[in-house]
């Protein structure tokens, strides 16, 4: 649905250093890096996420990143706790959601809520 999402950032070296970490399990990786900022995807698609610098706080946003499987949603909470995050929901079902909802919830730089999530069945 999104071509890309784009927002700013109150330290941009912190916050460029744990999206590449926390996001690696789920394969996205550095598009682009330049005096704007970074661009981030998975290979082979046109979905990107945009970090720029701007030096302030911005309002915390909850990004929701696709997982292929439910061990990239227990790899991604890990990549993140080892970057720093804060934990906001260990790996799990989320029945609340839906049946097959599976997801790990971590609090990033700027406050940010980072979801993986995998809706496919166990």
């Amino acid at each position: 649905m999104f071509d890309h999402v784009v927002f700013g950032v109150s330290d941009y070296e912190e916050s460029k250093a744990f999206f590449i970490k926390a996001l690696a399990p789920l394969g996205i990786t550095i598009f682009y890096e330049g005096e704007l900022g970074i661009e981030l995807g998975l290979a082979g698609e046109k979905t990107s996420l945009c970090i720029r610098r701007n030096g302030e706080k911005t309002t915390p946003l909850h990004l929701a990143f696709s997982a292929a499987n439910r061990q990239q949603v227990i790899d991604f909470h890990s990549a993140a706790m080892l970057a720093g995050a804060k934990d906001n929901g260990g790996p799990g079902c989320r029945p609340e959601y839906n049946a097959n909802y599976y997801a790990a919830f971590v609090i990033g730089p700027d406050g940010h809520n980072i979801e993986a999530v995998c809706h496919e069945p166990s």
